[in-house]
């Protein structure tokens, strides 16, 4: 099914067990000028869709786009996803509601052309106790323009909300280390504060057992989180990405050098998507 609607907002389509909209957060597109695309998820009551990382089990979503000549998408800026499952399975992914945003770059020889329409082919897993493959196909068209892009008030608070839940880039103050201690991983914070609770999400699959309890050692100026290995980790690896969410919900990219040494090193921001240093703290 193809749904074609003028304007920042297409109309709702359902997948299993919820429902899905690609929506634009400028009111038309102005060549020259990148703009965001989102994929705004509503899902019923106890499912759920996955992380670029999905954890144990499951896929995350899959998008394939449909745009004009002049439009290409950038890579889907992920939201700090939740632990779901159970104590001997354990994903991640979002439960309710959730929009990935999606920027589009915007070459100027859009200029030439009256319309955008704007497509894309989503494939999708909405689990619960079992999982359900979804496949919809969604569009929307925007005029192109020569003014300045203007914020479309109906999605305005939805980009908001999105922006609101993804990783920012630790601050270049913060320090890092991560030791390979055999069956664990060990990462070392030190943050100028202490921490009390901390969880650490993989950008890659099979690093850490993902069921197995992290061990945090609060520390006055940081921490000491230690992560059992994945059983199907087959050889060592050079760095360790992922995020970490703090209490609060605040969220952090993390890209650190694995070290048998411990020795502590910088942090430096992670290949998840851009994103601009924070001088935001965790929360006590």
């Amino acid at each position: 099914m193809v749904l074609y609607a003028a304007g920042a907002q297409g109309a709702e389509t359902p997948i299993p067990h919820g429902t899905l909209e690609l929506i634009a957060e400028n009111r038309w597109v102005t060549p020259g000028h990148g703009f965001s695309l989102g994929l705004h998820f509503q899902l019923e009551r106890g499912w759920h869709i996955y992380w670029v990382n999905p954890g144990d089990s499951g896929e995350p979503p899959r998008v394939t786009w449909q745009l004009p000549p002049g439009l290409s998408p950038g890579v889907i800026e992920w939201p700090a996803p939740r632990r779901l499952g159970t104590s001997r399975i354990v994903d991640f992914g979002y439960k309710d509601a959730v929009t990935l945003i999606v920027p589009v770059h915007a070459e100027t020889s859009l200029a030439a052309q009256p319309l955008a329409r704007l497509g894309a082919e989503i494939r999708v897993l909405v689990c619960r106790e079992m999982c359900i493959p979804g496949r919809t196909q969604l569009s929307l068209t925007l005029p192109i323009k020569s003014l300045p892009p203007v914020p479309d008030v109906r999605t305005r608070e939805l980009f908001a909300a999105a922006r609101k839940e993804l990783p920012r880039a630790a601050p270049q103050n913060w320090k890092f280390s991560v030791d390979d201690a055999r069956d664990y991983f060990v990462l070392a914070a030190n943050l100028g504060a202490q921490i009390t609770q901390v969880i650490f999400f993989p950008l890659a699959e099979v690093q850490i057992d993902n069921s197995a309890p992290q061990i945090l050692q609060s520390l006055p100026s940081g921490f000491r989180l230690t992560l059992r290995k994945s059983d199907r980790l087959l050889k060592p690896i050079d760095r360790l990405k992922g995020v970490l969410v703090f209490s609060g919900n605040h969220a952090y990219l993390v890209d650190v050098p694995v070290s048998k040494r411990g020795t502590e090193k910088n942090n430096s921001s992670s290949g998840i998507h851009e994103i601009q240093s924070s001088k935001e703290g965790p929360q006590k």
